[in-house]
């Protein structure tokens, strides 16, 4: 992978932070782009990327990272990290807010920065290939109560690169959705419980073993690395003590009639 450039988006913390990690192990250029610029910075000097801070709710800041990418360099990955989730409510009980910040984030802002990034992914493709990664969830194709806000948005989400790779057929430029189920991260089911550390650690209680941020972004760098002719167009991921988004085994895995 060496002078193949990608860039990963909410590389501050979590799924993104470790994509950067993975990705530079293997041998990529690596830019990092989340708002919080302290933490890109050390995560640059740990791993040797580099940070780019911006918040890409903002489409004016996605046009300045574009210009810094079209300035420094061809951009062969675009892995789109960032979003989240905000609030557990019912639809009927629903924060407009909460739903507004969540499509804004995992779809307008997707969006937005796919469209403004693909002549420079359609630039670094000529003889060769790029990537468009989506890092959507389970919960875009199952519904659970408390979640139809992210169902909503990831759902939306999931879209662009079902779409994509149909208005993209006949280019080499290869679209893949990563899909997760729970990831125990540092600040997933924080920020989405409103920075309740205890409903946060709830959430993964008892659960033997679930995913964490390095289990997604050892996918993120497979499928980036497969050889170019092959495709990873979906791929779900999750611990084994999960069935469905809803269906959790809290308490250790035993084979049936075990005492």
């Amino acid at each position: 992978m060496r002078d193949r450039r990608a860039v990963v988006t909410g590389a501050s913390t979590g799924i993104g932070e470790a994509a950067v990690r993975a990705l530079r192990a293997g041998g990529w250029d690596v830019v990092g782009v989340a708002r919080r610029e302290d933490r890109l910075q050390a995560l640059a000097a740990e791993t040797g990327s580099t940070a780019y801070a911006a918040d890409l709710t903002d489409p004016e800041q996605i046009e300045g990272l574009v210009a810094h990418l079209a300035a420094t360099g061809p951009v062969h990955a675009l892995v789109h990290v960032a979003g989240g989730a905000r609030g557990t409510d019912r639809v009927e009980d629903g924060s407009v807010a909460h739903w507004r910040w969540m499509y804004e984030a995992n779809v307008l802002a997707v969006q937005q920065l796919t469209a403004a990034l693909l002549p420079q992914l359609r630039a670094a493709a000529v003889g060769g290939h790029a990537d468009l990664l989506f890092l959507t969830s389970v919960a875009a194709r199952n519904a659970y109560p408390g979640g139809g806000g992210y169902n909503a948005a990831k759902a939306a989400e999931a879209m662009i690169p079902q779409v994509l790779r149909l208005e993209l057929h006949g280019e080499p430029i290869r679209i893949t959705e990563i899909a997760p189920g729970l990831v125990h991260t540092e600040e997933f089911a924080l920020r989405r419980l409103g920075g309740d550390v205890a409903a946060a650690e709830a959430v993964y209680a008892g659960v033997e073993e679930p995913l964490v941020a390095e289990d997604v972004a050892d996918v993120i760098a497979y499928a980036l690395n497969a050889p170019r002719h092959v495709n990873l167009d979906l791929i779900v991921i999750r611990p084994v003590a999960q069935a469905a988004s809803h269906l959790l085994t809290r308490g250790p895995l035993r084979p049936r009639g075990e005492d």
